[in-house]
């Protein structure tokens, strides 16, 4: 797994490109004070309680509290290396992931799954603000 955190001020999407057809429809959002993890989930990542999905559950939460900030947003993005999982299982695992935050009372939430979107990302230019991991 790799995943890039970021702090944003402001992280916004828009859904413009359906990649998979059988995910639901999807509108704008947009979140302010945020923790985004964008996570690319690579076919050794999968099994559930894996330890990648447990260290980006613990990542999150160190990032979000060095921030205090309870919000945390999961970003799928298979943009990080050649290797990536099937779609399904990747969606799972994001899905388990945002079931552990919300379980440790994170306010937690995906960007539309199986899109390519239109961003706006506000970021702090300081050190903690990105964050390159590889589990």
């Amino acid at each position: 797994m790799r995943v890039l955190f970021w702090f944003c001020d402001k992280f916004a999407w828009t859904p413009t490109i359906k990649t998979l057809d059988d995910v639901p429809d999807s509108g704008p959002e947009q979140f302010e004070n945020v923790v985004v993890a964008f996570v690319h989930v690579e076919p050794k990542d999968i099994q559930e309680a894996s330890s990648a999905e447990t260290k980006l559950v613990k990542n999150a939460k160190w990032l979000a509290r060095k921030w205090d900030v309870k919000k945390i947003l999961l970003h799928s993005f298979t943009h990080l290396a050649e290797e990536k999982a099937e779609p399904g299982q990747a969606k799972l695992l994001l899905d388990r992931v945002q079931d552990r935050l919300h379980n440790a009372e994170y306010d937690v939430s995906q960007t539309a799954y199986g899109y390519f979107n239109n961003l706006v990302i506000e970021a702090k230019g300081h050190p903690l603000a990105r964050i390159f991991k590889e589990f």
